[in-house]
């Protein structure tokens, strides 16, 4: 389920059905007071726990913290370009979170933002991204392809606890804390598609992908390098499928591929 940006326009904010999922459309409005165990102001928890969906609507600068923390059940989050920070805690312990899509312009992501999202296996970081805090993805445990920019801050153990982390030079064995050498690690993330021979991964893995740039890489590369996995076990096609900010779809690629082999396409 992608929402493209004019649709949103004629949302207005609440909680109803939309493409047969639980939608919550957002306007910004505080829904949770405080930290802990605090109660929510507006939502109740059954309800709270209702929503598969949701949107942060246009207009909306800040997801406040603790937004949306224990919403077990949402599946879902897409955000206009609006959306600047993300504080803390604002999705952590969404457990059966599976896509993101974040703001184009989005600057900051707090401190434990997605913690303990179990089910997220992918994120990627928009290019105005400066600052992400400390454990904002810890203990997402399927989380395997992370894509951050060079010059994106990174706290502490952004990413402690995490199938990447798990897969990555740095496992300890000692619960994916990595405390002693998180400089390290940080530089280990941010350059860990540096090598040409992952220049394909690295395509798929861009913000907003040129079609072009990837089959002129499969041209050079071979078709085999779709399926070429990196380091950590991710192939450049899991990198393309994955991407929430990409339209280019795997199957035309092929398609385009194969028949520019073939001499068919001029």
């Amino acid at each position: 389920m992608r929402v493209q940006t004019e649709e949103w326009q004629r949302f207005i904010p609440g909680v109803r059905m939309y493409q047969g999922k639980m939608t919550l459309f957002y306007n910004g409005e505080k829904l949770w007071e405080g930290m802990g165990w605090s109660r929510p102001l507006i939502y109740d928890t059954r309800e709270r726990r209702s929503w598969e969906v949701i949107i942060v609507l246009p207009g909306v600068e800040v997801v406040p913290e603790d937004a949306f923390v224990y919403c077990k059940n949402v599946k879902i989050v897409l955000m206009a370009d609006t959306v600047r920070r993300i504080e803390f805690r604002a999705f952590a312990y969404c457990r059966s979170l599976e896509f993101v899509k974040l703001s184009r312009n989005l600057e900051f992501i707090g401190v434990a933002a997605f913690s303990n999202c179990d089910s997220l296996t992918s994120i990627f970081i928009p290019p105005l991204c400066s600052e992400i805090g400390n454990e904002a993805f810890r203990t997402c445990f399927k989380l395997i392809i992370f894509h951050v920019p060079q010059h994106t801050q990174l706290g502490n153990n952004v990413i402690a606890r995490t199938a990447l982390m798990e897969a990555s030079p740095f496992n300890t064995g000692t619960n994916g804390q990595y405390e002693e050498n998180n400089e390290e690690v940080n530089e280990w993330m941010k350059n860990r598609l540096a090598d040409n021979q992952f220049s394909l991964h690295r395509a798929c893995a861009d913000f907003n992908p040129a079609e072009e740039v990837i089959l002129d890489i499969i041209k050079r590369q071979g078709i085999g390098a779709f399926k070429k996995a990196d380091s950590v076990g991710v192939t450049a096609s899991q990198y393309l499928l994955q991407n929430p900010f990409t339209t280019t779809k795997e199957e035309m690629i092929m398609k385009h591929f194969i028949l520019d082999m073939m001499g068919e396409l001029v």
